[in-house]
């Protein structure tokens, strides 16, 4: 697909899921223009907003008349829209990167987001001490989830094996935060080399762009 002819706008606040949206974006140097929404000021659940999604979060991404929710979504239109190979051509690695999108959707990101929640939300928006049951209970899950990943990157570079695709994006979005989140990715060799790899990417430790006020 061609790039599209028009400037999209891409609706963020500095959070998780927009992180997504928000370094696939840059990475591509797609045609966007970042609006940063105001959690904290209830942005998100004004009426315009919700006439754009009605689930009332970011990330958002407006592309003409379309208004497109939900951060593996937002990242697949980018990657269309770019003609990028972060979405393969071969429909193996289709199948490939939705095995992996779904798995980080339902397995992965729920347990390793547990803990983004509990060390990083929780202090940002003033929502109290962390729920020591919650965190014990992810961080389990959270690293049967990186044994799981140990085993599939001992021999690769990415997730698809030698190239960066959404898959990679999608299953790291915690990455960045895990200092912060208690995340032991030190206690995987070949997930920490993973990480290494993806730091190494222009953007993926800021993806945020700075946005006039």
């Amino acid at each position: 697909m061609s790039r599209s002819p028009e400037r999209m706008q891409l609706h963020f606040a500095e959070t998780m899921m927009p992180r997504k949206a928000c370094f696939v974006a840059r990475h591509l140097d797609a045609p966007v223009d970042f609006i940063r929404v105001d959690l904290g000021k209830g942005e998100h659940k004004a009426p315009a907003f919700r006439a754009l999604n009605p689930n009332a979060k970011v990330p958002l991404l407006v592309d003409g008349d379309l208004a497109l929710w939900e951060s593996d979504a937002i990242m697949l239109h980018l990657s269309l829209a770019t003609g990028s190979d972060l979405w393969p051509s071969d429909a193996g690695g289709q199948v490939e990167v939705q095995r992996w999108l779904s798995w980080a959707a339902h397995e992965f990101n729920p347990q390793a987001g547990m803990l983004y929640f509990e060390h990083v939300i929780r202090p940002m928006f003033g929502l109290g001490d962390v729920d020591t049951a919650a965190e014990s209970a992810a961080l389990a899950r959270t690293r049967k989830g990186l044994a799981l990943l140990d085993t599939h990157l001992e021999s690769r570079n990415f997730l698809l094996g030698r190239r960066l695709s959404l898959a990679d994006i999608a299953v790291a979005i915690t990455f960045p935060y895990a200092p912060k989140a208690n995340i032991p990715l030190g206690d995987y060799p070949a997930v920490a080399r993973w990480n290494d790899r993806l730091r190494a990417l222009r953007h993926w430790d800021e993806p945020f762009p700075a946005v006039a006020a």
